[in-house]
């Protein structure tokens, strides 16, 4: 006899599941939660070789931001439409749009249009993981929950692991089945998106309770009509001039849209995406500014890394990957220690700042990297990034839930992933224009300095070079007939030495100004973590 799927009656909120359905419906959620979870391992591996191919490297923060600013604002509307319509099909049209969005990045032609795609896979993503902890919460009551809480934290273990290796293994590949490896990083989401559906389609069977909302589209159009504007000016405000027409004309149409979404918020009340009496609490409005900093240090300075290993070090993407596994393994242990440090003391604080110091010396750190910098000790600081990075994370939750008035303890939750990835997405943009804006400059004196050695003048004629379509390309920028063109770096992968040594010293050198400004960032973080007032338990 096979056990029901139906709940029974509910008790204590919740209903009472027995542990073989709650299994089936966990498993619909967690291939869910891996799609968003896995997606962003691999395109993190692959981006490198994607954007050689698409030759859009300079531009390719915006495959990154715009995933996450569509994320951001779509998470908070899927809880109150689910509210409203139910989970299932809430969480049906999140996993189909982000399907549709992976289809659409296996088929793109540019960067740019690799950008949009991506918006559609966050406006997908921005479901997956607000709804599946919304679902657990409907499926049990609190004292099972935390059990099956720690098969989510499963899902993204495995994915930090599998994500590099897979990314690698479609960056390395020419070709698949007719079809160029690389996209391979999208499409192999939509094995594992179709049978989620499956799943969801056939096994979820929990009633649903309709919660009346307002919706706040408002909310949502301004923010991104501030944000998006912003974000090209920080992208390409260095190219267009600051005083530039383009510059002036996004930078107003953006501040225009913050002001319109602030007035949105005013009206929207507890309604609204971020409910502005969560910010009566001036710890609640610190907080989230740290949380701001941390975001941009996190996803922001680390989107350059990867460029390191990959670019300056010519490691594989699937080596480079598995480089950053001391990190994951990093924030994972500093959040399984200070997690019972907090819930036995109830002090957060010193544990905030600890993880701040501990950021912003390592981002300190990194601006030693060179290309002969030993791959030991960028391990090592990419380790303790991560036990710092993890300090931050899970501490930064517990403040602003903490300073969260009575009775908005789900909007503040929701607040904290906000304003990370709002960081992200800003720190991803500004650092990543910093990075190419100072790289050709700095390669190009590099290269003039080093073209009148005998081993540069000994390389320019041997048959490899003057056939190489790619040093032809740097050549040109390097006697004025052209900029140096950082679009497709794959030729440095096979480029003489004594041609390549002097193009990754120059972008050694932007990276490491790169991290400079992110340690200065992450110094004002720690400053403002000194302004918290910790509020303790009664």
């Amino acid at each position: 006899m096979t056990e029901s799927l139906a709940p029974a009656a509910p008790s204590g909120g919740a209903p009472q599941l027995g542990r073989g359905a709650v299994a089936a419906v966990m498993a619909a959620l967690m291939l869910g939660l891996l799609l968003g979870a896995l997606d962003q391992m691999i395109v993190a591996a692959v981006m490198r070789t994607v954007a050689d191919q698409l030759n859009g490297l300079t531009v390719q923060a915006w495959a990154t931001t715009a995933y996450l600013i569509t994320g951001v604002v779509s998470t908070p509307l899927y809880g109150r439409l689910s509210d409203i319509y139910g989970r299932k099909p809430l969480y049906l049209a999140s996993i189909s749009l982000f399907l549709v969005g992976s289809l659409l990045c296996s088929a793109a032609q540019s960067m740019y249009e690799l950008a949009a795609f991506r918006a559609v896979q966050g406006l997908g993503a921005g479901g997956l993981m607000a709804l599946a902890f919304a679902i657990l919460a409907d499926m049990l009551p609190p004292e099972r929950r935390s059990r099956y809480q720690a098969w989510f934290g499963a899902v993204f273990g495995i994915s930090s692991v599998a994500g590099p290796v897979l990314g690698g293994l479609f960056a390395g590949m020419d070709s698949f089945l007719g079809v160029a490896g690389w996209r391979w990083a999208f499409l192999v989401n939509v094995p594992v998106g179709l049978v989620a559906l499956v799943l969801v389609v056939e096994l979820y069977r929990l009633p649903h309770t309709r919660t009346d909302h307002r919706i706040d589209y408002g909310g949502a159009v301004t923010l991104l009509l501030g944000l998006v504007p912003l974000l090209v000016v920080a992208e390409q405000g260095g190219h267009w001039g600051w005083a530039s027409s383009r510059t002036l004309v996004l930078a107003t149409v953006g501040v225009a849209g913050l002001v319109g979404f602030v007035l949105v918020e005013r009206r929207m009340g507890d309604e609204a995406l971020l409910p502005p009496r969560l910010f009566a609490s001036p710890l609640f409005t610190m907080s989230n500014a740290v949380n701001v900093v941390v975001g941009m240090g996190v996803f922001g300075g680390l989107s350059v890394l990867p460029l390191y290993l990959q670019i300056v070090k010519g490691l594989s993407p699937t080596a480079a990957g598995l480089m950053l596994l001391p990190q994951t393994l990093g924030i994972v242990a500093a959040g399984r220690l200070c997690g019972p440090f907090v819930t036995r003391t109830g002090r957060y604080k010193g544990l905030l700042l600890l993880g701040l110091a501990v950021m912003t010396a390592c981002a300190f750190a990194f601006t030693r990297l060179s290309p002969g910098t030993p791959l030991w000790f960028t391990a090592l600081i990419t380790t303790v990034m991560g036990l710092g990075i993890g300090l931050c994370f899970q501490v930064m939750l517990i403040a602003i839930q903490a300073s969260a008035p009575a009775g908005t303890m789900g909007a503040a939750s929701a607040s904290y992933t906000f304003f990370r990835q709002l960081g992200g997405a800003a720190g991803t943009a500004v650092y990543l224009s910093i990075l190419f804006s100072l790289a050709e400059e700095r390669i190009a004196a590099v290269l003039h300095r080093a073209e009148n050695t005998a081993a540069f003048q000994a390389a320019l004629h041997t048959p490899a070079v003057t056939k190489d379509p790619g040093a032809q390309r740097l050549l040109a920028g390097l006697d004025g007939r052209a900029g140096i063109d950082l679009n497709d770096t794959s030729y440095l992968d096979h480029l003489d030495a004594r041609l390549a040594g002097p193009v990754l010293d120059g972008m050694a050198s932007a990276m490491d100004t790169v991290f400079t400004v992110v340690g200065c960032v992450m110094a004002v973080g720690l400053v403002l973590a000194l302004f918290l007032r910790e509020k303790t338990r009664d």
